[in-house]
């Protein structure tokens, strides 16, 4: 178990000295204030009462148009007019919170004709 003073604090110096300036900077450093602003830095940045209020541009629209119909198949990819698609089939094992299962697993992949 390590303790304050234990063999940890002794091989590691630069910990204890961190430690002991982080406990003994409080009673050294007064209480902290917040500063303040001068009155001349307020006014300069205060608008005029009647300057009109700021104009809002309408918000600029994009038109997104793809170079393609969209026809719900994603990724698009052209393999060639001679391409032949090829699957694998296996079964593999699952591991379910209700217990281990064996479904079936297929990948494939397009290669020339």
């Amino acid at each position: 178990m390590n303790r304050p003073g234990g063999a940890d604090a002794r091989r590691h110096p630069v910990s204890r000295r961190l430690l002991c300036m982080g406990l003994f900077s409080t009673f050294f450093v007064g209480p902290a204030q917040a500063q303040t602003a001068a009155p001349e830095i307020r006014l300069a940045q205060a608008g005029s009462p009647d300057a009109p209020p700021p104009r809002k541009r309408p918000q600029t629209r994009l038109r997104v148009t793809p170079y393609y119909s969209p026809d719900g198949v994603y990724p698009r990819y052209n393999p060639g007019p001679d391409a032949v698609r090829e699957c694998n089939a296996t079964y593999v094992q699952e591991f379910r919170p209700s217990g281990t299962v064996i479904v079936p697993h297929m990948s494939c992949y397009w290669r020339r004709g």
